[in-house]
């Protein structure tokens, strides 16, 4: 921060964070302009002084997204984007963007994207593959597809787009996550060490004969795309002959998109499983799930059972099963 400019673009070709040091708030002044679209945000940029290429630099970063992740991105795309758009939730409502170059020929790397330590000091104007780039790292993690929200989990930045004190909160947080001496375990470590406590904790108090409990698992006919090709993957399935209850599980210690996309998904999903005559079940619990009221509002409005994670909440799940297998012991 305190270096001479001179040092600092020598220095720029061997490390990027001085750059980034000195541009953050006015990186963080961008994305706390509330706008409505993604195009809007694009407006933005191009109308500031900030470089394109800049400005994704800040992007990957936060994201915890490197080199390898963009090359697999690009050779993987018709699998991470089936459809060829990014289908998201923002602010309670669907999205989609239209990829305008994804995927480019060759690989797609750091200098491709004038990201490297010599080319970012070479201001870029915004380029229709930047903008591919940065519609990913914003809201990638808030696809309705789950698989692609799995691989892209970290890309969440767009959640916090217009509201300048959470996004302050997060910046500082997440670069405290991204250090390589603070890093520890991620927060969806304890996601599933509850999806595992939740199926062990139904197994010892059912109690129901032939009943199955698996993770992970499908309802028949309920499926998160048009053909009906795709089954929508839950994390615990409770199944019984012909009965079928689906059970989602989160515990957020910090927010994030996980809960955006749950409650986006949420409508869809109970109509399709009540017209099948199955049951959709939710055990949320955590600081990041409980400040989202309206996506919490939302799931409660489209479950047949909530609890949240504690054994007399679970016990109400349990009663909740017992009742719909017909098994009220």
């Amino acid at each position: 921060m305190f270096w001479p400019s001179e040092l600092s673009k020598q220095e720029a070709e061997l490390s990027i964070i001085p750059k980034l040091v000195e541009t953050q708030e006015q990186f963080i002044t961008i994305l706390s302009v509330s706008v409505s679209s993604l195009d809007g945000l694009f407006k933005i940029i191009d109308s500031s002084s900030f470089a394109a290429n800049l400005f994704l630099k800040h992007l990957l970063v936060l994201a915890d997204f490197g080199g390898e992740m963009l090359q697999r991105l690009n050779s993987q795309f018709t699998s991470i984007f089936p459809s060829g758009r990014l289908d998201f939730i923002w602010n309670s409502q669907t999205y989609s963007y239209d990829f305008r170059v994804l995927p480019v020929q060759g690989q797609l790397n750091n200098s491709k994207l004038g990201i490297s330590g010599k080319k970012l000091l070479v201001n870029q104007p915004l380029s229709e593959l930047h903008k591919d780039i940065i519609a990913i790292i914003l809201f990638g993690g808030s696809s309705i597809d789950e698989k692609t929200a799995e691989i892209l989990t970290k890309c969440e930045i767009g959640n916090y787009i217009g509201l300048p004190d959470k996004l302050q909160q997060f910046i500082k947080h997440r670069y405290l996550w991204v250090s390589r001496i603070t890093a520890g375990s991620q927060s969806n470590t304890l996601g599933q060490i509850t999806q595992t406590f939740v199926k062990s904790y139904l197994e010892s108090k059912l109690e129901i004969p032939s009943v199955i409990i698996k993770t992970n698992g499908h309802l028949p006919g309920v499926s998160h795309n048009e053909d009906h090709t795709n089954l929508t993957t839950f994390d615990i399935v409770v199944s019984k002959e012909d009965k079928y209850v689906a059970i989602e599980v989160s515990f957020q210690v910090t927010t994030n998109s996980v809960i955006e996309r749950k409650a986006g998904q949420a409508k869809s999903r109970f109509e399709q499983i009540e017209t099948l005559g199955y049951k959709i079940g939710y055990v949320l619990d955590g600081a990041g799930n409980f400040q989202r009221e309206n996506a919490l509002r939302t799931i409660c409005s489209h479950s047949h059972c909530t609890v949240a994670f504690s054994s007399g909440e679970l016990d109400v799940l349990c009663s909740f099963l017992k009742e719909y297998f017909g098994e009220n012991n």
